[in-house]
């Protein structure tokens, strides 16, 4: 990372601030936020990245940036994609094959230390890691940063510790790797209360937690159902030749033009499953069982299907460079 960081980057940091999805009422002003957030994100920051779950935000985060570089003659970034070891197969496929089809550099970020571990004692998740038996700086985030005081810990993705080394230590080591200084991502304000108050560029300065880079977050400003909708509009309409115009919403699997198949759509296949969030095999689950999309998303909760241990703590994860 380079000593003048941040001192080259010419963003307002205050940008969206007090702000909320009402603030952009209309789907055509959510897009051309993004459009706005992206192209800044794409020209002021030297080596940016995009955060790519194979999840809906993400997604349509990465189709911004397609376009975005398409129309202004810019580079793709590389996407990261962080392998935390639990995983649908399904996500691990749909990233896979799309990023082949989008002809993208793919960093796969992984807490390696962790998986030797469990690869060596032939773990299952929920079974326990023993924590001097790790590297130094898995147990320096535990015992130093976490605070974490037990001999072990659960081989799970959402508690709190497997949570911080699994996603976050990755992910920063990948930034620290690759130097990446600007981190696009597909943080919503809608979707859990400690992302409310996020800015469209937020800054991660502090070297004692995470190597300095910014927070560049474009779709802020949608809501689920906009998501969607512009998915349905935009993103598999533009991606797909054989689909119809903007407009057509299949009600499942059977409801695609002729000749298509979910795999066919840049719409991960757990969202035609019931899905609503992708998260750890192991604790996630569907809603209900049509399509996310036709789902209530408006008088229910996106991330119901999530343990919800590690979404009570995530203020402190994000403090610790959780997204």
């Amino acid at each position: 990372m380079t000593e003048s960081f941040p001192d080259y980057v010419d963003v307002n940091y205050d940008d969206g601030e007090g702000q909320d999805p009402e603030d952009y009422p209309h789907i055509n002003e959510k897009i051309e936020k993004a459009v706005e957030v992206t192209r800044q994100g794409l020209e002021q920051y030297e080596n940016p990245a995009v955060m790519w779950t194979g999840g809906k935000d993400s997604t349509l985060v990465l189709y911004f940036v397609k376009e975005v570089a398409d129309r202004y003659d810019l580079e793709v970034p590389p996407a990261i994609f962080i392998d935390h070891y639990q995983h649908f197969d399904e996500v691990h496929d749909f990233v896979d094959d799309w990023a082949e089809k989008w002809d993208l550099d793919v960093i796969y970020a992984r807490n390696e230390d962790v998986g030797e571990y469990v690869d060596e004692h032939d773990l299952e998740p929920g079974d326990e890691i023993e924590i001097e038996e790790l590297n130094e700086q898995n147990q320096h985030h535990v015992r130093d940063l976490l605070e974490y005081e037990d001999d072990t810990f659960p081989f799970l993705l959402d508690t709190y510790v497997g949570n911080h080394l699994l996603k976050t230590v990755a992910l920063n080591n990948a930034l620290e790797e690759h130097d990446v200084d600007g981190v696009i991502s597909g943080v919503r304000w809608d979707e859990q209360e400690a992302r409310a108050d996020e800015t469209f560029f937020s800054p991660r300065h502090d070297p004692d937690i995470y190597p300095p880079h910014d927070r560049i977050q474009s779709i802020l400003q949608f809501e689920e159902a906009a998501v969607w909708e512009a998915f349905w509009n935009f993103v598999v309409p533009d991606t797909v030749p054989e689909f119809p115009d903007e407009g057509y919403v299949p009600e499942g699997k059977d409801d695609l033009p002729e000749g298509l198949e979910p795999r066919d759509t840049p719409v991960s296949p757990k969202y035609w499953e019931g899905f609503r969030s992708l998260g750890s095999e192991i604790s996630t689950e569907k809603t209900e069982d049509d399509p996310a999309w036709l789902q209530d998303l408006e008088g229910t909760t996106e991330r119901a299907g999530r343990a919800q241990d590690k979404e009570d703590l995530m203020e402190r994860l994000r403090d610790l460079g959780y997204m």
